[in-house]
């Protein structure tokens, strides 16, 4: 709290706004499925009324026939399971790229300047019912740079898919910029060379985190004491020089961007939480493959977690204390407990498997579901929005062939804002849910005989035809 008063006045505590909602012509009711809202119990055979983008109630039984006037549109979802959108706190996808290899620290740094929003990543998640995500830069930093929180809203038109900007899928701060966290990370993945600008041991590591934050504290002092207290008038004489990298770690210390941290072995762990608590920050630990061996530390922090279940190919060597049952114990010691993709590691078209691993491994049904959902919002800010099917939450939701944790289940659509985004009876949707050529076309440029082989390919030839009568 104290770092909180002492950078609170340098920069305004911003809350999420609402993105413009795509129309919605007509009210529409998903009727006759099992009903899953996360915040209330399931219904065996209910309803979601959704209009304008926003759910707008959910009951049992029959939809009402009429909203506001107009006739409700049904959308039969008999033998069907509908629940929220996923929410993945932990993706990777749309070719990211954020700080470089000159300096451990580049909180200035967004990955919201680089992410390309045709690429395959984003049809993948839709297909495999995510509608909200936290796209992170990578871990070979202790800090990265900025994370960037997404709402997949790729509607489908009458001439395919609507591919859009970053600009038009970000969320937003109140002040209309990108929303989103800050990527840190220690453990083995930051050490480089000890005689370099990287840091060569843990120790070192954590003293090179500390050192910024302090910066930081001071670069938060020189703009308090430009600010008039009476007046709130800004003396631009008494104002330091701008600094985005010292702006950021402000804004984390004020609690407007929450931390998300990589961190693996438990005394790495206890560094994390070490630190935010010396400099008031919010943080998301993430992967924690031992976590289960400081459960009841974390859950002391008030830290939340998000971890990882499979880490692969091959994972290394921190990781070797990764276990299935790790969500279950730090659920029983009341930490808010996600699980993530950090996709490719695990495919967006997986995620619901990796909630049901941790089923297996003892975590309730219910944080479980959660655990895709409601905490995952939680955990980016956005639990007001979206993770639920709660009335005037945004109307993002999937409906599933059957129970979501059931290896034989399926996401057949994914509706966004109330729109639908992905619908395995599309043939071009489905490309994108089973793989195959077509399906990752951002590498189509790679590809010299692309189009040829995509020719030969419709003709039988397939690649014998390129290497005997293709270019």
């Amino acid at each position: 709290m104290p770092i909180r008063r002492l950078v609170a006045p340098a920069v305004a505590l911003l809350a999420a706004l609402a993105l413009p909602a795509l129309a919605q012509d007509a009210p529409a009711a998903f009727a006759g499925g099992r009903v899953i809202p996360v915040d209330a119990p399931e219904i065996d055979e209910g309803y979601v009324l959704v209009h304008e983008g926003r759910v707008i109630s959910v009951g049992e039984g029959d939809p009402p026939a009429t909203h506001r006037g107009e006739d409700v549109v049904i959308i039969d979802t008999t033998g069907k399971v509908v629940m929220p959108g996923l929410v993945d706190t932990h993706s990777h996808i749309g070719g990211i790229g954020a700080a470089d290899a000159s300096g451990p620290i580049q909180p200035g740094v967004r990955v919201y300047d680089s992410i390309n929003v045709r690429s395959s990543g984003f049809r993948r998640a839709l297909a495999g019912g995510l509608t909200s995500l936290n796209i992170m830069p990578g871990s070979g930093h202790l800090s990265s740079g900025q994370t960037v929180y997404v709402k997949l809203r790729f509607q489908a038109e009458a001439d395919g898919k609507n591919v859009r900007t970053i600009d038009d899928i970000a969320y937003q701060f109140d002040n209309g910029s990108p929303m989103g966290g800050l990527k840190m990370a220690n453990g083995t993945n930051s050490q480089r060379d000890s005689e370099g600008t990287f840091p060569g041991t843990r120790g070192r590591s954590a003293f090179l985190v500390r050192e910024q934050f302090i910066k930081a504290q001071e670069h938060a002092r020189k703009i308090n004491n430009a600010i008039d207290p009476d007046t709130g008038e800004v003396d631009q004489s008494k104002m330091p020089a701008r600094d985005l990298h010292l702006e950021t770690l402000v804004e984390v210390m004020a609690g407007k961007r929450i931390v998300h941290h990589h961190t693996h072995r438990h005394d790495d762990i206890m560094t994390v939480l070490r630190l935010a608590d010396e400099f008031g920050f919010r943080v998301v630990l993430h992967h924690v493959s031992d976590g289960w061996l400081v459960a009841d530390e974390i859950a002391d922090s008030g830290a939340m977690v998000s971890a990882i279940l499979i880490d692969s190919p091959g994972g290394k060597h921190e990781a070797i204390g990764l276990r299935f049952d790790t969500p279950a114990i730090l659920e029983a010691a009341g930490v808010p407990t996600v699980v993530h993709t950090d996709d490719w590691i695990t495919d967006s078209r997986l995620f619901l498997r990796m909630a049901a691993f941790a089923v297996r491994g003892g975590m309730s049904r219910e944080g479980a579901l959660r655990s895709v959902t409601l905490d995952g919002a939680l955990m980016m800010d956005l639990d007001d929005r979206v993770g639920s099917l709660t009335p005037g939450k945004d109307a993002d939701l999937i409906v599933l062939s059957g129970d979501p944790f059931s290896v034989y289940t399926v996401v057949e659509q994914t509706y966004v804002e109330g729109e639908l985004a992905f619908d395995r009876t599309d043939p071009d949707d489905l490309l994108y849910a089973l793989g195959g050529y077509g399906a990752a076309h951002d590498t189509e440029p790679y590809f010299c005989c692309y189009h040829q082989l995509m020719t030969n390919t419709r003709t039988g030839l397939g690649l014998r035809g390129i290497q005997t009568g293709g270019n």
